[in-house]
């Protein structure tokens, strides 16, 4: 179970006790996490990208569509004649995951990569931040703290999946699923087909022979294109969701 927070929450223990950081030397880790200090986490402040800024989201898509994983996806949705060519595929992810829209009450102040990978914090408590290489950067430096779990996947190998509970620099997350050791193109691109293929309802897919569930999102006050609808959210359904 949980321990719930209180005025100055303890914890017992870290969530990572060692990650082989040299795993973040490779072009998708990096370009990744060169995406996670770009945003500034509480809504209602507008997001304002650079030119590098910009160059950032481009290079981490073109390493990551390099990845067998996003080969494989492109190949399917073109099957599906979902994309005519794999620049229109790559068009639409940067619309849908980095286009900007408004949750919060100034303009263009969230995406869904920042939400979903980066994190946010809305009225006080957290919202989105299901990622493990984000919680592990973050806590390292001492700025969230693990309070416990309480669902831990079938998977004995990587990637896993947890529902955690943590605080992150003086904000509360009750419960946030997130895979555990898998790869940015590997996360990318299940999130991608879900939102795609079941926009705003459950994708029901198996993993290492057990069954998953990805929950998605779409933002509907904004849209981009011929009507497309950004990713508001998207991440696993845990047994306690």
């Amino acid at each position: 179970m949980f321990r719930p927070p209180n005025g100055s929450p303890s914890t017992c223990c870290r969530l990572f006790t060692y990650v082989n950081e040299q795993l973040f030397s490779k072009p998708t880790y990096a370009a990744f996490i060169n995406l996670l200090n770009n945003y500034q986490r509480a809504t209602g402040h507008g997001e304002h990208f650079s030119a590098q800024q910009l160059e950032e989201q481009a290079v981490f898509l073109r390493e990551v569509m390099k990845t067998a994983v996003m080969k494989e996806l492109y190949g399917f949705l073109h099957h599906q004649n979902r994309y005519s060519s794999e620049q229109q595929f790559v068009d639409d992810l940067k619309n849908m995951w980095f286009g900007l829209y408004s949750r919060g009450s100034e303009e263009r102040d969230s995406s869904g990569f920042e939400h979903v990978f980066s994190g946010e914090v809305k009225k006080g408590k957290v919202t989105g931040f299901h990622n493990w290489i984000r919680f592990y950067l973050q806590e390292k430096e001492g700025l969230l703290d693990y309070y416990s779990h309480n669902y831990d996947g079938p998977w004995d190998s990587y990637p896993d999946v947890l529902a955690m509970q943590f605080n992150w620099d003086g904000y509360y997350k009750e419960v946030g699923s997130a895979f555990i050791g898998s790869s940015p193109e590997f996360e990318f691109a299940l999130y991608s087909l879900c939102f795609i293929t079941r926009p705003g309802r459950k994708c029901h897919l198996s993993l290492g022979g057990y069954p998953l569930s990805i929950q998605t999102y779409t933002w509907d006050k904004t849209t981009y294109g011929n009507g497309k609808k950004y990713i508001a959210t998207a991440y696993i359904v845990s047994s306690t969701q």
